[in-house]
């Protein structure tokens, strides 16, 4: 089996898994802000967060904490497959469309960002670090564009039943 096989059923394994955690864990997202000690992290001026999917983790609440301390709040917008995502301005409340994906997103109106804090949707995560998402490379892509610019720190939002002992990472995978 390929490495392109193996992360296709192993996405499989873990939509399913993520959807059954969501249910489990309704709460889940505000437990994580609560509990995520902003104290032991550096300052960040602007956070990106994302529109949750499905039984993604909504990182709303994550967002919220780092609004309250003055955090500039960004979404990403995916303009096509193979391009990285930007990220535009949001405040609750500013109006969505949707982006190249569907996904609802800033409209052009709202200034682009430059996030140091992106906060990632995860499908699976490891513990070296390793992350698996939906597949497209979008935040791949995105965050070596952003790093090559300066420090971006990337908090993962996930279940901890999304730990997988390994993942199958190939060399672009961040």
């Amino acid at each position: 089996m390929s490495l392109t096989d193996e992360k296709t059923e192993l996405r499989k394994v873990m939509r399913a898994r993520r959807d059954d955690l969501a249910k489990a864990a309704p709460d889940a997202a505000r437990r994580a802000a609560e509990a995520l000690p902003l104290k032991a992290l550096p300052a960040f001026a602007t956070v990106s967060g994302y529109h949750a999917l499905g039984s993604e983790m909504d990182p709303g609440p994550l967002m919220a904490r780092f609004r309250a301390l003055n955090a500039l709040i960004a979404l990403p917008v995916a303009t096509d497959r193979a391009s990285p995502l930007i990220f535009r301005a949001h405040e609750p409340g500013d109006p969505l469309v949707a982006d190249g994906f569907g996904i609802p997103s800033p409209g052009p109106h709202a200034p682009e960002l430059h996030p140091d804090l992106v906060i990632a949707p995860i499908l699976a995560f490891d513990r070296r670090g390793g992350r698996l998402g939906q597949g497209a490379g979008h935040y791949d892509r995105t965050l070596a564009r952003l790093r090559a610019h300066k420090p971006v720190f990337v908090l993962g939002l996930a279940y901890a039943g999304q730990e997988s002992p390994g993942l199958p990472l190939e060399a672009h995978d961040i």
